[in-house]
């Protein structure tokens, strides 16, 4: 957390998160159909930057609880934002690496918070460029509400209504010095 955020509540530990991730993998492999190959019809993205984590540890939950080998690709989705250069100065644009054909395959988008729908407007539209998937399905740890798009998960770990000057920071061990979800209240300097 940033020093002048004030912590509200701890919304999830690590063990909640483990707990959530699990159930959201089960979830993920409802969704391959048993006679399909997934690492051939099917696939994970992860969005740029705790999203590509989410994605990894979903895709290895998957395969100790299914055997099945789903393949990861990361996004990022920076340069399709609608106000890229209204909210950074000089944009953080980092790798897209999609190691296989995204057409005609099912996809699972994922991030971590779900707030006013604009990121995911932004990755649709990136995926669309790189190609034609036969369906997108959208995952988020945490969906906080004050939509701006008509933008919903398919997944979603925890529903917090937040509110105006209120955040929802996930904080990932690849990433961060902690592990967990937390509502904050951000300073307005």
């Amino acid at each position: 957390m940033e020093s002048t955020d004030r912590i509200k509540a701890q919304l999830m530990d690590p063990h909640d998160l483990d707990r959530t991730l699990n159930r959201m993998a089960r979830q993920i492999v409802e969704m391959i159909h048993p006679e399909e190959d997934a690492a051939r019809h099917f696939g994970l993205i992860g969005m740029q930057t705790r999203g590509v984590h989410l994605a990894r540890r979903l895709r290895d939950k998957i395969l100790a609880f299914e055997s099945l080998r789903v393949p990861v690709g990361v996004l990022d989705a920076t340069m399709y934002r609608d106000d890229f250069r209204i909210r950074l100065e000089q944009p953080v644009v980092r790798a897209t690496d999609i190691p296989f054909d995204i057409t005609e395959r099912r996809l699972v988008l994922v991030d971590d918070v779900l707030y006013t729908g604009r990121t995911a407007r932004a990755a649709f539209d990136a995926l669309m460029d790189i190609g034609r998937p036969a369906s997108v399905k959208f995952l988020v740890i945490v969906d906080r509400g004050l939509r701006e798009l008509p933008v919903c998960a398919d997944v979603v770990g925890r529903q917090v209504p937040t509110l105006p000057g209120e955040e929802v920071r996930v904080r990932l061990h690849e990433l961060d010095d902690r592990e967990g979800v937390w509502l904050v209240e951000t300073s307005s300097e």
